[in-house]
């Protein structure tokens, strides 16, 4: 009789790394504007793309961006255009950036639809997006090891009529190292202390969503955890922070930053919710910190070293976004 095989001892966690981090833009690049999720309103596409233009910069439009898929209201057209949108726009070597238009739903639908080695040997460029673009985020984290952009999309409201959003994100495209601290006005710590990091993260809804698939983390051990979502009651947020607590996820976390929770229900009853699930981690956390969803929103890189001060209530990048 064979005799049973000894457990084997627990793999010890690996902190996470600083990502490739791409060049940053100058005038007179080009830039694809892609729609990998929802639909795209014309009229706000268009907005946009004047404001990508008055920046100097050349954006051209993928083929399928104003694309309806029937029967699937919520989908930028079928599966295979929107990967096929995507992929050329990344694989074009004359791109030195490709920019969501928006967000919505769809990305884990044509994840496994692109060519990843194609992606990789195409080198590090910039990928801008936010929402449901967390799972692109997290998948050239984890397939390419490049850092991203979390950050306003082109068609977004946000983007066309807020002002310091604009300002934000040209800063973090041309000048990066002039925008390295980050807070608003608004942030206010939830758990105090100071930690050092990797940026992470994204809309919470998705990165419950990627837990075990191909995309999906199984640890963010050293990392500074980003977190925001729209649209959610406050027992989902407990329901995917507590997915996301028994999972492992969030053993060894650094810090986490916490976003807009826009349309989530009175913010006190929220603000109990995450109180509640993360403050028992014994790590600092700084809430309202001015990215995500909401009518401002900030341009934070994912996959760079970064100090959290939830007492200061500011996130200081160690190294510009972008490098040169």
């Amino acid at each position: 009789m064979t005799p049973p095989r000894p457990p084997r001892p627990p793999r010890p966690p690996r902190p996470l790394e600083p990502l490739v981090r791409p060049r940053r833009l100058v005038p007179g690049d080009r830039v694809a504007v892609v729609a990998p999720s929802g639909p795209v309103p014309a009229e706000r596409l268009e907005a946009g793309l004047a404001v990508l233009r008055d920046w100097g910069l050349d954006p051209v439009v993928a083929p399928h961006v104003l694309d309806r898929r029937p029967g699937f209201p919520y989908l930028a057209g079928e599966d295979a255009a929107r990967a096929e949108d995507f992929q050329q726009a990344w694989c074009d070597p004359d791109m030195a950036a490709v920019l969501c238009a928006r967000g919505g739903y769809g990305v884990q639908r044509m994840a496994d639809l692109l060519d990843w080695e194609a992606l990789r040997a195409a080198g590090p460029k910039v990928l801008l997006g936010f929402s449901d673009i967390t799972a692109l985020h997290e998948a050239f984290a984890l397939r390419l090891g490049l850092a991203t952009l979390h950050g306003t999309m082109i068609a977004a409201q946000a983007f066309i009529k807020d002002e310091p959003t604009r300002d934000h994100l040209r800063a973090t495209f041309f000048a990066p190292e002039t925008v390295r601290v980050l807070g608003s006005a608004d942030a206010r710590t939830l758990v105090p202390g100071t930690a050092r990091g990797i940026t992470v993260g994204g809309c919470l809804s998705l990165l419950a969503a990627g837990i075990g698939t191909p995309d999906g983390r199984s640890e963010l051990t050293g990392g500074i955890l980003l977190l925001e979502d729209i649209g959610e009651e406050p027992y989902r947020i407990d329901r995917m922070l507590t997915q996301l607590l028994r999972s492992g996820l969030l053993d060894g976390l650094a810090g986490i930053a916490l976003g807009s929770w826009q349309d989530c229900g009175p913010y006190e009853r929220v603000r109990e919710v995450l109180r509640d699930r993360l403050g028992g981690l014994g790590v600092p956390v700084v809430e309202e910190l001015g990215f995500g969803h909401g009518d401002r929103s900030l341009t934070v890189p994912l996959g760079v070293p970064a100090v959290l001060d939830a007492d200061a209530g500011t996130l200081t990048l160690e190294v510009p976004a972008l490098d040169r």
